[in-house]
């Protein structure tokens, strides 16, 4: 069952870092892969972190880029792939091309954090920060977003995109179907803002990829449905 929203776009603003996205403890574990950890116990968090940056910046590109993607990926990827991974990183976009897209959030932060080493180098990545307020004539059409409230909500954006659009080309089956798991990955950080009977406002952190076109759009009208929830045995 399809629901109608009418959408306002209150804000949107292109973003180059995600605010919090490296703590010290991040720091300090890719300083322990580059075996640079002495002395780290007595430093402040600030120290530590332009210690890690003067780090990764005494490495080849290629390199460096090896340590962060190690750091985030260890567990996920084989070393094989990591250094694979770590030599297209300086001269692609791979937080918009990697195959895998529940990574594009990680590797847009490898980029930001590699940039401010190396001063440049690395291809500035590109993000975007917008808020949105759904409107709808009827309280229980906020019920779409109650299980999984990223593929809904991917298929409310869709609409303000044009049909030539990277999203409604790519996930032209998922955004009518009923099952679009990869909407987690397109939607980096989703805060539900305000809630009330007839309007809901979201504040959404994701690519420039995916919805850099809505930054001239103010309002549009949607359509959208769920995800089929499978059948518990």
């Amino acid at each position: 069952m399809r629901t109608k929203f009418d959408v306002d776009v209150l804000s949107f603003k292109k973003i180059k870092v995600l605010e919090g996205a490296w703590t010290t403890d991040d720091y300090q574990k890719m300083l322990e892969i580059m075996e640079m950890e002495d002395g780290v116990e007595q430093m402040n968090p600030s120290e530590i972190k332009e210690m890690c940056l003067m780090s990764l910046s005494d490495n080849e590109p290629h390199d460096a880029a090896n340590v962060v993607l190690t750091h985030l990926f260890s567990n996920t990827l084989s070393a094989g792939k990591i250094e694979q991974l770590s030599h297209q990183m300086p001269d692609d976009r791979m937080w918009e091309q990697y195959s895998d897209i529940m990574a594009h959030e990680k590797l847009f932060n490898a980029y930001a954090l590699l940039r401010e080493a190396f001063n440049g180098t690395f291809t500035q990545p590109n993000g975007v920060k917008f808020t949105v307020k759904l409107h709808a004539q009827h309280a229980e059409s906020f019920n779409v977003f109650d299980d999984f409230a990223e593929a809904p909500l991917v298929r409310v954006l869709a609409c303000g995109l044009p049909e030539s659009a990277i999203l409604n080309r790519l996930y032209e089956d998922p955004l009518v179907g009923d099952e679009f798991p990869e909407a987690e990955g397109v939607l980096w950080q989703l805060n539900k803002l305000e809630q009330t009977k007839n309007d809901a406002t979201y504040e959404i952190i994701s690519s420039a990829f995916w919805f850099g076109a809505l930054e001239d759009v103010t309002e549009f009208k949607a359509e959208t449905h769920a995800d089929k929830i499978a059948d518990e045995d």
